[in-house]
């Protein structure tokens, strides 16, 4: 969960979003590594009076400047597409979601239960319970296992959404007419917070995502009893 003047990411409760933190430290390691360099180079030479007017080129010197910045490179991509293939993996998923982008609520489809689904509309500031957190909380949340691999499914039935979770390193376009899918798994208890983050019309902003991970004992009871209603329902 995010907090005010937070200056990094939100802890991790997914392997990928722990991989996608360790990988952060490693680029800006990098990249303070390289900028501290620089800004050396320009202070000594802006500070010395020494000079000599008789070095025209220095073969020495181009070789250095001309490998090492490829080997960096290769040092910040190869940890990159690991993460990269890592996000795209999906090995025999437990539970698959279906979620679809309207203007502005999300739908939702418990594909492994025949009649498991439900719209989760933002809940309006004036309907809020002590402790809940504005612009951010549902009428129904995407319940999941806890460490169990989900499959997520996502589409749009009007204009463009995207379905993200930082917490869980998710991000997935809702295109219309179009079924992306990703995989995350939750490595902790807990509820995390995400909103639809492609910019969707007037109400962009109040398109919250809400996805709370319980042991598997609590989940079955959960869906027995969605299920439930949904029968008495129909």
């Amino acid at each position: 969960m995010a907090h005010p003047s937070q200056l990094g990411f939100q802890d991790a409760a997914s392997p990928v979003m722990e991989e996608l933190l360790h990988f952060h430290d490693h680029a800006l390691m990098v990249v303070i590594l390289i900028s501290t360099l620089v800004f050396y180079i320009i202070i000594a030479m802006v500070s010395t009076k020494l000079t000599n007017k008789y070095i025209l080129d220095s073969q020495e010197i181009e070789i250095i400047w001309t490998i090492l910045p490829a080997v960096i490179l290769i040092l910040i991509a190869l940890p990159s597409l690991r993460i990269l293939y890592l996000m795209d993996e999906i090995n025999d998923p437990h539970l698959t979601i279906k979620a679809m982008g309207h203007q502005w609520y999300w739908s939702y489809e418990y594909t492994d239960y025949e009649d498991l689904g439900f719209d989760a509309y933002m809940v309006p500031t004036q309907d809020l319970l002590p402790g809940q957190f504005r612009l951010l909380e549902t009428d129904h949340r995407v319940v999941v296992p806890v460490e169990s691999p989900i499959r997520v499914m996502v589409s749009a039935e009007d204009v463009l959404h995207s379905w993200a979770v930082p917490a869980l390193g998710v991000k997935l376009d809702a295109v219309p007419g179009r079924l992306n899918q990703t995989a995350f798994l939750t490595s902790r208890p807990g509820v995390f917070y995400g909103q639809c983050s492609e910019i969707c019309g007037a109400n962009h902003s109040f398109m919250p995502i809400v996805v709370e991970a319980v042991p598997l004992e609590h989940f079955e009871n959960w869906s027995s009893l969605m299920l439930e209603d949904a029968s008495l329902g129909s």
